[in-house]
């Protein structure tokens, strides 16, 4: 959908907007007036989608701590949870795109909340898993209710910010991808050895209830915080700052639309640029999912942790994971260049995983999957920025969610993957250099890509 920027008068605007002042500064006024918003967008949108996503990650990925106990007691070998931990995505991959054209159609507000609240609710009902077939069944159900939440939000933030700021909002918000296991981790861990035995419940199922509960009343909260656009907005933005934003993203998609770039739906599936950006998206998410969801058993067999402590060492990859989203999406804004951003960091984050497989020694392996995971991470941010050089509206909407959620057949792949690597050869060394394929193949399709600065 388009919006007239002349539809949206304000005292106090600039009547006139050139179609390079975000890019080069404007004038001095405008420069003013630039600041002020994305200070207030950061503040509101992006900080509040980020707290958010931490809730989203850590109920997606914390199976992976819950398996350190689990596991054993409801006797799931290797390959049973590697099915298991990867059948989310199944659910995920089969709503996407169904969620997001009516969150499109509905408004983020209304929809996003109700992502959380059901998802929430299911999470909550992990505790109840009592064999395989309950596990592969509630996995599903979760994938179902996550489904549009992470290209919903992307969505959203396409609606609110200028193409030259938007990789720095995109990596904030997948900033908590990275936070939340860092977060997440210890508490995870936490909740598995001190609430273990209370009310007859393991410490797994408690992890499940506690951790899954912030979601569904931060649904609540969301229904009445978000904003659905800016030219709806009357209580974040002054009258002359509302006016600038619409004016200045009516012109970016007006650029869209005189680049050849799709509006509608149908055009989407038929670009090659989508499917060629779902593959590579897909073979980062082989490596990512892979190593977060068998993380936790990787360290516990190379050390004799206790599970508080096994969970404390894993999250310091994901420390260097949020340096790389941070500063390689400041480097991309700043110069503009997205491609080689991605396509590199898929290319070292892929070799430095294949690197930490091959050495003995736990601390240089502990060492290189830091640097892996500062690479592979750091595509996250930059990544998204892609699409949106040529869609947008409803093409923006199908788009998204049709790359991400395809995308999460890497989700499939790379849990199940490690499962039955592990399970055949006894060790995790093959199973890594197995992940680090993924994000070496991605490289190559990456320089495929024809692309232009922002």
């Amino acid at each position: 959908m388009q919006h007239s920027s002349s539809t949206y008068p304000a005292a106090g605007a600039s009547p006139d907007f050139r179609a390079g002042d975000l890019h080069a500064g404007g004038s001095g006024a405008d420069a003013q007036i630039k600041s002020r918003v994305m200070k207030k967008l950061n503040r509101h949108i992006v900080w509040y989608c980020f707290f958010l996503f931490i809730i989203n990650y850590l109920d997606r990925v914390n199976i992976g701590f819950a398996a350190l106990t689990m596991n054993q007691e409801l006797g799931f070998d290797p390959k049973a949870f590697g099915l298991g931990a990867s059948i989310f995505f199944l659910g995920y991959i089969f709503f996407e795109v169904p969620s997001n054209m009516i969150l499109h159609k509905v408004g983020p507000r209304i929809w996003i909340a109700r992502i959380l609240v059901t998802w929430g609710i299911i999470s909550c009902g992990m505790a109840a898993v009592q064999g395989q077939s309950s596990f592969y069944a509630m996995r599903f159900l979760l994938g179902v209710a996550e489904a549009g939440f992470a290209p919903g939000v992307l969505l959203y933030l396409s609606y609110w910010f200028p193409r030259k700021e938007r990789g720095k909002a995109v990596a904030g918000f997948m900033l908590a991808t990275v936070l939340s296991t860092v977060i997440g981790g210890p508490l995870s861990g936490a909740l598995l050895s001190l609430s273990h035995g209370w009310m007859s419940l393991s410490g797994w199922q408690w992890m499940f209830v506690l951790e899954g509960l912030p979601a569904v009343v931060m649904g609540v909260v969301t229904f009445f915080y978000l904003v659905d656009r800016p030219e709806q907005d009357r209580k974040w933005l002054k009258p002359d700052e509302r006016a600038w934003l619409v004016n200045v993203l009516d012109r970016e998609r007006a650029e869209i639309s005189d680049t050849g770039g799709h509006f509608s739906l149908a055009a989407v599936f038929k670009d090659v640029r989508v499917w060629l950006l779902t593959l590579i998206y897909l073979c980062n998410g082989i490596a990512i999912y892979g190593v977060v969801l068998w993380l936790p058993q990787i360290v516990k067999s190379v050390g004799q942790f206790t599970n508080a402590q096994t969970a404390f060492v894993a999250t310091i990859p994901f420390v260097f994971a949020a340096l790389g989203l941070v500063l390689l999406a400041r480097s991309s804004d700043r110069t503009g260049e997205r491609k080689f951003h991605t396509a590199l960091s898929g290319l070292f984050g892929g070799l430095f995983l294949a690197a930490s497989a091959l050495v003995s020694s736990p601390l240089v392996s502990l060492m290189l999957l830091c640097c892996s995971a500062f690479f592979l991470w750091a595509i996250l941010g930059v990544f998204w920025t892609l699409p949106a050089q040529f869609l947008t509206g409803m093409a923006a909407a199908g788009g998204l969610a049709a790359i991400n959620g395809f995308a999460q057949f890497g989700g499939v792949i790379g849990p199940y993957l490690v499962g039955a690597v592990k399970q055949s050869t006894g060790s995790f060394s093959m199973a890594l250099l197995a992940l680090a394929a993924g994000p070496v193949l991605g490289f190559f399709l990456c320089m495929l890509l024809r692309t232009r600065r922002d």
